[in-house]
């Protein structure tokens, strides 16, 4: 292979380096209405009136749109393949107003300050309700986040708004109170990790106008283009053949853009003022009324023999989706799905979830998807089983992990044998590599440093998957032409993770032409075939594939001596997600007198199956670990009393920079994944869930004090050491309550 497996340069680098790169943004003109979103100020209440009089007759006002003004359509922003496994729980404006930030209503104007002077001239009244903010309270509470009658699901996953349940879900094998009587040691413990947000460098927006024939056309920076199409047909009450989609360059998005955010609301104010209309949210918004990682508790339960075999696992959790249900259910699903196989020498393994509603601001898709709060509490649980035994973490999971070649019948697909049997995984390899790069051996437990210093090491693995099972698909098209030069055709979303050169680098080698001879080109409905999106970690390996038929398709029409130009096409949707899998390994240094806490290395031992670039999978790796590393030790959404967000400026909400950063080391142990494109997988998800559990597994290391609740702030840890030093213990486990009891004495 010419290309694959080499570093080649990002096709779309040097412009996003000089500033050439076009963003939705720049597409602006002054002919665009501003919109601006009159908000919430309420946690949770119902609009008994609304005067638009004032601020329709303001001069410069060209619309004041309230829930009178909009279709009486449910509807979910959840990019997800239809029918979606989402609640259709929204309007584009309700009479009830569910969490601080809700919309209420949409004033277009010539100008923001004209907007903003627009919005003073409102007469709200509200009937403030009862809201619900914490979740373990939430099933149980009088107030119903959704009292109304008319929201629906297009299938049973557990919806019950009446007890503000969202979703439930249940998987598992084995007669798990059988497994349990089996086993000389368990451990069983609750763990909680929080909401976080997305951070991405560009915020969330949209321009719409229509076009010469009168086509409603949404430019946006989004990840999922044609379900951006279908959901706009829906909420709008229009026809999809009369929207068009064009997605430019995006600054960022990490699952973030796969929820509809600005583009539903753009597009009504163009349809009804006829204008063009531009919705770009600031930060405050884009922190405070977009969405988060669920925050999620998980209670697990690990037994196993004095040997270390692993014979049973029984995890529950409990998630938070926020005052809305998209992507609820599917996170709960995922976090089960892409964590207990991990472990297939268990004889019985159960997972079992609820997904509440809560009056703060929805929670949604966000890289690692339910599979990160999970690994944080199964990865922790292992290695504290591991204590309990005397056993070297590492050599436990060596024991104890699937295999290439091993079956699980928690492995996705529908196809039994192919589903149930892993083809691919170099898990075991990444384990020995990554202690090996980290001087297990030598550094394992913990080194003082004199003084009230001291280190310690830690570990995690993970999986995840590579797209959805018989739901992701793409097609491709490749176009030879008249000069001999070839047109790539996808509908895959680069969000600057580099997809379009990695396919660009498959269709080269599949062609035997150079990279320079190809041109690709994507974002747009109208003109580009049919993708269900850049989430799930689908493109390598969903996309990929796509490309390599077009590629074979078009090279059997060139062998037939027809006249050119001639087109190959080719879909792909597989039924099968194969796991690529990580090892990660954290080395932190703890004053044990302040509790600060330093990240002194980071070891990632990757398996993602032949690695088509190898900068680009790089580039990945350290961006997820960075992100891992800021839900351990920095991220952290936080509410008052009353539901209104504090952290919603980069002020307040902390994520790592370059100086919290030492080592990230970095070494990739290819398998050959027999289904996917040049025997790929997928990585862009699956790098953010080691550090949670594996810096957890140093600190404790480190101080003695296992810390169950993220993320790990040097207060929390200062306290739980002079705790343990109080209570004379060699070891102590603290769990959330016992952190507050603390903070309060």
């Amino acid at each position: 292979m010419k290309f694959i497996g080499k570093s080649v340069e990002k096709i779309d680098g040097m412009a996003i380096t000089t500033g050439e790169a076009v963003y939705t943004d720049d597409q602006c003109t002054e002919s665009y209405l501003y919109v601006h979103i009159v908000r919430s100020p309420h946690a949770f209440a119902k609009i008994e009136s609304i005067n638009v009089d004032k601020a329709l007759s303001f001069r410069g006002v060209e619309s004041v749109l309230t829930y009178h003004d909009v279709p009486n359509v449910r509807f979910t922003v959840a990019g997800q393949s239809y029918p979606e496994p989402s609640p259709y729980d929204r309007k584009i404006l309700d009479e009830y107003v569910r969490y601080v930030g809700d919309p209420v209503a949409i004033i277009a104007a010539d100008s923001e300050a004209t907007a903003k002077k627009a919005e003073k001239l409102l007469r709200i009244d509200y009937d403030v309700l009862t809201p619900v903010l914490d979740p373990k309270e939430a099933e149980m509470s009088d107030s119903k986040v959704h009292p109304e009658s008319d929201l629906s699901v297009h299938f049973d996953f557990g919806c019950d708004p009446s007890k503000n349940l969202a979703g439930t879900y249940e998987v598992g094998y084995g007669k798990m109170d059988e497994a349990f009587e089996s086993c000389d040691v368990i451990v069983e413990n609750e763990y909680s990790s929080q909401a976080q947000a997305h951070a991405m460098m560009e915020t969330y927006r949209s321009l719409s106008y229509l076009d010469a024939e009168g086509k409603l056309t949404i430019v946006s920076a989004t990840q999922i283009p044609f379900h951006v199409r279908r959901i706009a047909a829906q909420a709008l009450e229009m026809k999809e053949e009369n929207i068009r989609v064009l997605k430019p360059r995006i600054g960022g998005g990490f699952g973030g853009k796969q929820t509809i955010a600005t583009e539903l609301i753009g597009a009504l104010v163009t349809m009804k003022t006829g204008k063009p209309a531009r919705v770009v949210y600031n930060r405050k918004e884009t922190f405070s009324t977009s969405s988060s990682r669920h925050a999620m508790h998980v209670n697990i339960k690990i037994g196993a023999t004095t040997d270390g075999v692993i014979k049973a696992i029984d995890m529950q959790a409990l998630s938070d989706t926020g005052a809305y249900g998209e992507h609820g259910w599917t996170v709960l699903m995922v976090a089960g799905h892409k964590s207990l196989p991990l472990y297939n020498q268990a004889v019985a393994a159960r997972y079992r979830g609820k997904v509440v509603y809560t009056n703060k601001m929805p929670a949604g898709a966000l890289r690692g998807y339910g599979v990160t709060q999970a690994i944080f509490a199964m990865e922790s649980a292992l290695n504290e089983l591991a204590d309990k035994l005397g056993i070297d973490p590492a050599e436990l999971r060596l024991k104890n992990i699937i295999r290439e070649g091993d079956h699980n019948p928690i492995l996705e697909g529908s196809n039994e044998d192919a589903a149930a049997m892993l083809q691919s995984c170099t898990l075991n390899r990444c384990i020995e590599k990554g202690r090996e790069l980290i001087g297990w051996n030598e550094k394992f437990p913990r080194q003082e440093m004199g003084g009230s210093k001291v280190r310690g090491v830690g570990m995690a693995i993970t999986m995840q998957g590579s797209g959805i099972a018989e739901i992701d698909s793409a097609t491709a098209e490749i176009v030879k032409n008249s000069d001999k030069s070839y047109t790539l055709k996808i509908g895959a979303t680069d969000m600057g993770t580099g997809c379009d050169t990695i396919l660009l680098q498959m269709a080269a080698d599949a062609l035997e032409v150079p990279l320079n001879q190809i041109e690709v080109v994507t974002g747009d409905t109208d003109n580009m075939p049919y993708d269900t999106g850049s989430y799930a970690s689908s493109t390598t390996y969903v996309t990929g594939n796509a490309v390599l038929r077009a590629v074979k398709d078009l090279k059997m029409k060139l062998k037939e001596d027809v006249l050119l130009p001639v087109m190959g096409s080719g879909t792909f949707s597989g039924n099968t997600s194969p796991p690529p899998f990580i090892a990660g390994f954290a080395e932190v240094e703890v004053d044990t007198l302040t509790g600060q806490i330093a990240l002194l290395n980071y070891v990632a031992a990757v398996d993602c199956g032949t690695v088509i670039n190898t900068n680009l999978a790089r580039i990945q790796v350290e961006g997820g670990l960075v992100q891992g590393i800021g839900m351990a030790l920095y991220e952290d959404v936080q509410y008052t009393s009353k539901g209104r967000m504090m952290t919603d400026t980069f002020m307040q909400y902390k994520v790592p920079t370059r100086r919290d950063i030492n080592d990230l080391q970095i070494e990739f142990v290819p398998s050959y994944e027999p289904t996917g494109p040049a025997g790929a997988k997928s990585i862009g998800e699956v790098v953010i869930n080691t550090p949670p559990p594996a810096i957890a597994h140093a600190i404790a290391n480190a101080t003695g004090v296992h810390l169950r609740s993220l993320p790990i702030k040097p207060e929390d840890l200062c306290m739980a050491i002079r705790h343990n030093n109080a209570q004379n213990n060699s070891r102590v486990t603290l769990i959330p309550d016992l952190i507050h009891e603390i903070r309060m004495s």
